[in-house]
């Protein structure tokens, strides 16, 4: 059986930008858990439903992110045994560790609405949530020119919660362009009571969707979906009402949660209904296994789930983590920063940023956060993957 000093589950965003810092602060004997043979820079998947990004964009060999000297497990996580500092994998092997790292990220659960799983991909119906999908709402979004479109966010936390908005924007922006905005009906449909949960941005985005006639469906959640009737049955969560829907165009969120295995673990938060491991949401240590260290979308803090969040997270978990081996307490605290680039059309968008109080978070001086910014191109679509790729997964930022 396999041992190392770091194990980290998972070589996404937190597990390789962990693994960078790590490396960066000495420690020698690290391994990653991750089956995939690709790693993606999820963000891009907006611009390209939106036509503004190109898929392959946003793809790079797994192998060439893991940093140089870290080893590769090239299997699967299935479960942790805590007691036996052991993690199991879906070859049938086992590997242990001295301090475990848990970035697993979020399952997207498209079987969460019934018929969602079937009309997937097909007349109409498409989601940013995925690499292969996202060309397609690009496609459906150029071949709607009358008719309904709906844009759907589900209930409970997702990655990217300004994600279901950010489509909207950019294909109703297109839309305009092309003089065919005020021939479709707009339907936008939140389980939220408002457009964000910070205030200040939340009535930005009320104008934003004024401007181009969406039609907002608050506290309101997707029930049922007949993708061969090209209908979908909406219930309001506070009152009970409920209609329904025929749409042309559905760009759809599938709910989210904790991987399985994880909500099954002896780590998961028993008062999560998500399943989300259970952690200080400042020192994101385990509050189960003070040898286990969890960040990103897979752990219960009650941050939003971005990949700013991680940014600022892996520094704390590094931080702990090597006082931790060394016997001591660190010092390490997250906020709650998350940071949420909105697309409010095809050049234009709104920094969101901000912290567990819900309070602002601003790190471009001289930039009024509360008004819509026009350096969309630069920032969204160039500034923020070269400091993904550039410095974030190696450690520098």
């Amino acid at each position: 059986m396999p041992s190392h000093q770091i194990v980290i589950i998972g070589g996404g965003s937190a597990g390789i930008t962990v693994a960078a810092r790590l490396k960066k602060a000495g420690i020698r004997d690290i391994a990653i858990i991750d089956p995939s043979d690709v790693h993606y820079y999820q963000p891009l998947w907006t611009l390209v439903g939106g036509g503004r990004a190109k898929a392959p964009d946003s793809v790079r060999p797994m192998g060439w992110v893991i940093p140089d000297g870290v080893t590769w497990i090239h299997d699967a996580a299935t479960g942790i045994d805590p007691a036996a500092h052991s993690v199991s994998l879906a070859s049938g092997e086992s590997v242990t560790y001295d301090k475990l790292v848990v970035a697993a990220g979020i399952q997207l659960n498209w079987t969460g609405i019934p018929g969602l799983a079937e009309g997937m991909g097909r007349d109409g119906m498409s989601s940013n949530y995925d690499y292969y999908l996202a060309p397609k709402t690009w496609e459906n979004v150029k071949r709607t020119t009358s008719g309904t479109a709906v844009f759907h966010m589900p209930m409970g936390p997702i990655k990217c919660a300004g994600a279901p908005q950010k489509i909207a924007y950019l294909a109703a922006d297109y839309w305009r362009e092309k003089g065919v905005l005020d021939r479709i009906r707009k339907v936008m449909v939140l389980p939220t009571p408002g457009m964000f949960g910070v205030k200040v941005w939340s009535d930005v985005l009320v104008e934003v969707a004024a401007r181009y006639g969406f039609e907002v469906h608050f506290t309101t959640v997707v029930d049922r979906i007949d993708p061969d009737a090209h209908t979908m049955d909406l219930r309001n969560i506070e009152t009970g009402d409920a209609q329904s829907l025929t749409y042309d165009f559905a760009h759809m969120t599938p709910p989210q949660s904790a991987p399985e295995w994880i909500a099954t673990s002896p780590l998961a938060d028993p008062a999560s209904p998500f399943g989300y491991m259970a952690v200080d949401k400042f020192s994101l240590q385990s509050t189960i296994d003070p040898d286990v260290f969890g960040l990103g979308d897979c752990t219960n803090t009650p941050n939003s789930k971005t990949g700013a969040a991680i940014r600022k997270q892996a520094p704390v978990v590094v931080e702990n983590l090597v006082a931790s081996l060394r016997g001591g307490v660190g010092a390490g605290e997250y906020d709650g920063y998350a940071s949420c680039p909105i697309t409010t059309s095809r050049k234009q968008l709104l920094l969101c940023e901000f912290d567990y109080d819900l309070n602002m978070k601003p790190s471009l001086k001289g930039v009024d956060q509360t008004k819509e910014i026009t350096d969309y191109n630069r920032f969204k679509k160039n500034a923020l993957p070269r400091l993904y790729w550039d410095f974030m997964l190696k450690g520098r930022a």
